[in-house]
């Protein structure tokens, strides 16, 4: 069994998790990693605190004494507008800080808003390409199916 800890933008701390459990529960997204008999469990859930991020300096701590083997980013970080400026931070202070791996995205990006913004310069300059570039290899039709 892995168990995995997520971290959300704060933006988003009132939502309800319904498409990133589902991606966890149907291995999309940055679940498509597991295979689909891999039990896994949520070890914890957060968001970041707010920018800049207060909480990503402790949550994974707290997740790693719960279990945690792994700390996905949420897709809310990468599809928020403007995209987390934190991204590549939070990754390296959780790998460096916790030693935990540390993977972008949850569910995958809803095609309406990829569409959207993949041609936009925000976009091009958080170079969303290296840093959730599982999540943009996800087929168009199951992006869809997160609108």
């Amino acid at each position: 069994m892995t168990r995995i800890g997520i971290i959300t933008c704060s933006r988003y701390q009132s939502c309800g998790g319904g498409k990133c459990f589902r991606a966890l529960r149907e291995r999309t997204g940055g679940f498509a990693r597991y295979a689909k008999d891999e039990p896994l469990e949520v070890a914890g859930h957060s968001s970041c605190g707010g920018c800049p991020g207060g909480n990503v300096e402790s949550v994974p701590e707290e997740m790693k004494k719960n279990g945690a083997q792994v700390i996905h980013l949420a897709t809310g970080l990468v599809v928020g507008y403007p995209p987390c400026p934190h991204l590549r931070e939070f990754k390296e202070l959780i790998e460096q800080k916790h030693g935990l791996p540390v993977v972008v995205g949850t569910h995958p990006i809803p095609l309406k808003y990829f569409t959207a913004h993949e041609h936009l310069s925000f976009w091009k300059k958080a170079d969303m390409d290296t840093i959730a570039g599982e999540l943009l290899r996800e087929e168009k039709g199951m992006m869809a199916a997160h609108d």
